[in-house]
C-alpha cells in the first residue's frame, strides 16, 4: 500500500478533474472508490513540527501574546496542518495517478481554474 499525501488545494483540483471522469457514485462509496480508483481517501488535521524555515519565518512575525510560556512555546514550535492523504491499494493505479497528475503535484501545472 502506498500513500499519497496532498495539500487540500490539491486535492480539491485533481478531485474535480476525477468527477468529470467517473460518476459520483464512485466517491460515495468507499469501496467503490478503492475498486474503481485504487485508492481511498483520510483527511487529518492536527499539529505538526515545524521546519527549520517555518521557524525562522515564525520568530520574524511572533507578534502574538500567549498567556503562559509554555503555550508560546508550543505554538512557536509547531503548525496546524490540514492534509489529505490517498491510500492506494493498487500499484499500477498508483503509477497512473504519478503520471497523470505529476506535474500538477510538482507544482508546475499553473493553469487557473
Amino acid at each position: 500500500m502506498s500513500t499519497l499525501k496532498l495539500t487540500t488545494r490539491q486535492w480539491q483540483r485533481i478531485r474535480a478533474d476525477l468527477h468529470t471522469e467517473h460518476p459520483k457514485s464512485v466517491f460515495m462509496i468507499r469501496d467503490r472508490m478503492k475498486a474503481v480508483l485504487g485508492f481511498t481517501v483520510r483527511e487529518h488535521a492536527g499539529y505538526r513540527p515545524r521546519t527549520a524555515r517555518e521557524l525562522k519565518e515564525y520568530d520574524l512575525s511572533d507578534n502574538i501574546r500567549y498567556d503562559t510560556e509554555k503555550e508560546r512555546k508550543f505554538y512557536r514550535e509547531n503548525i496546524n496542518e490540514h492534509i489529505i492523504c490517498l491510500d492506494f491499494y493498487n500499484e499500477r493505479k498508483y503509477t497512473m495517478f504519478l503520471l497523470k497528475y505529476s506535474e500538477f503535484l510538482n507544482g508546475r501545472d499553473r493553469t487557473v481554474t
